[in-house]
């Protein structure tokens, strides 16, 4: 990051206006987004009001199909974009790279993808990445922040989810979600931890020292400014405390913005609660409904008569109570039930399984039967890649490229990987994730058919087959790294060159 030298940079007030006004063509969706939150992910950060750590929020929650089913689709979505612990994304080298260069810099590229690897291993991406696909599948849009950590961390990468009640985003010329602010209340220890330096009011810290708990509310900025991004961070203040407490620039935004389904002329993205949403609703009030007719049901309705000797007021329905009547009155009498409930087990049922079916909880579910042939592990794969192949292109354009793009810079900035760029003609990027492997089985298995009717014909056809560029090509689909595919292939005896 660098300190932008231009004189003209925005205000802080002309800052904190277009923030507000961006916040206020936000709050069209915020109930939306409250009402999913509520019944399928009642620990998100409520957008009513501030909110308590650790505060009870599943008033409102009966049944709970749908923050179950949430939980399984952003566990499969990390294991199947970004698994843990695993090599999920390789650099090749580039088409504009000749056989021997390709040769020589892909061990490089190895070794660079396995540093970049380690990083977010040692880092606590995982842990970030998970909240934000929760949101992503909650209210269809979600962001993740991506800063350089501090020297001698375990990892040169710091995430944090960004709750969707403070980022506020607006779409760029080129359909992204470019421009990013953030609006946080802040106390000024953290003002202090986050923005080392930042020049404060006089006012402003003297309360922040006076009282340690009290928050300023702080608007953070990422807009695009050309081929790169102006960073701004602001005090809102009003207009006498209105400050600037840092600014910079940026090769890639450090909020990675992403969206589950973009309706068109909509900003923000849409998510599979939001489809399934009425049946949640229902469900949970099917649930409510039984649970009061189970109590009705267990502690029935009772009738007296007026008889001047009971009491209804002090009437204790437990065993051995002897409860006083008049003589000839007909005392306590139950009150029959005028209906029954049982339906409702039908309607439950039915409702539950559409709401898995919408949030794909039936099939990305684990596998019960583990003697499944070669062919049904296929099938599966293709139909997994069938279900998130339009949801995986653009969290791979939205998600995976940029957050990658931007571990490539922080690091080779820091020295900690070799100087190049990955531009798609010298070094282009690999996804090697379970769900990118998926997607290219069927070419896999077309291939591989071809070559067995190649054998069985015989003859001539095996000529046809160039079996050195087949089994670069199959090394490439299977994600196998570079350094173990070579280009050029070796020269046998018979082609070597005589000294």
């Amino acid at each position: 990051m660098a300190r932008s030298p231009d004189p003209k940079a925005d205000a802080p007030s002309a800052l904190i206006e277009r923030f507000r006004a961006a916040k206020a063509r936000r709050s069209v969706w915020e109930a939306h987004w409250q009402d999913c939150y509520d019944y399928a992910l009642p620990n998100g950060r409520p957008f009513n009001h501030a909110g308590t750590p650790g505060e009870r929020r599943v008033d409102r929650l009966f049944d709970g199909t749908a923050p179950d089913a949430v939980e399984q689709l952003a566990a499969s979505l990390l294991s199947q974009l970004t698994p843990p612990w695993s090599s999920w994304f390789g650099f090749l080298p580039g088409p504009d790279l000749s056989d021997a260069e390709r040769d020589r810099v892909a061990p490089m590229l190895d070794r660079a993808a396995g540093i970049v690897q380690s990083h977010f291993d040692r880092s606590n991406f995982a842990v970030e990445a998970h909240q934000a696909f929760l949101d992503l599948v909650t209210v269809g849009t979600a962001s993740l922040l991506m800063e350089e950590a501090a020297p001698g961390e375990a990892s040169s990468l710091r995430f944090t989810a960004v709750p969707m009640a403070e980022a506020v985003l607006e779409e760029g010329p080129h359909g992204r979600l470019d421009a990013t602010w953030r609006g946080s209340a802040l106390t000024l220890a953290e003002i202090g931890r986050r923005f080392p330096g930042a020049a404060l009011p006089p006012g402003v810290r003297r309360r922040g020292e006076d009282d340690p708990d009290a928050r300023f509310d702080v608007v953070e900025a990422v807009l695009p400014d050309g081929i790169a991004y102006r960073w701004t961070v602001v005090l809102d203040g009003g207009s006498e405390e209105a400050a600037t407490l840092a600014d910079g620039r940026f090769a890639q935004s450090p909020f990675v913005n992403f969206r589950w389904l973009k309706a068109p002329g909509e900003v923000y993205g849409r998510s599979p609660v939001m489809k399934a949403l009425p049946d949640i609703k229902t469900a949970n009030k099917v649930v409510e409904l039984v649970l009061k007719n189970a109590s009705i049901a267990v502690t029935g309705i009772w009738q007296a008569d007026d008889d001047g000797v009971l009491n209804p007021a002090a009437i204790r329905l437990v065993p051995g109570t002897i409860i006083p009547k008049a003589v000839g009155s007909a005392g306590l009498t139950p009150l029959a039930n005028p209906g029954r409930f049982d339906v409702s087990q039908l309607v439950l049922d039915d409702l539950r399984a559409r709401i898995r079916h919408a949030l794909l909880a039936d099939r990305l579910a684990p596998l019960n039967d583990a003697r499944m042939t070669a062919t049904e592990v296929l099938e599966r794969s293709a139909e997994v890649g069938r279900l998130l192949g339009a949801t995986y292109g653009r969290l791979q354009a939205e998600l995976l490229t940029p957050l990658l793009l931007r571990a490539v810079s922080i690091l080779r900035r820091r020295g900690e990987i070799p100087d190049f760029t990955v531009d798609g003609r010298l070094v282009e990027l690999q996804y090697r994730s379970p769900l990118a492997q998926a997607q290219g089985l069927r070419d896999v298995q077309a291939t591989l058919r071809w070559l067995d009717t190649a054998q069985r014909l015989g003859g001539g056809a095996l000529e046809t087959v160039d079996a050195a560029a087949t089994a670069r090509w199959l090394g490439e689909a299977f994600g196998v790294p570079a350094k173990l595919i070579r280009a050029q292939p070796v020269p046998t005896p018979e082609e070597a060159p005589h000294g």
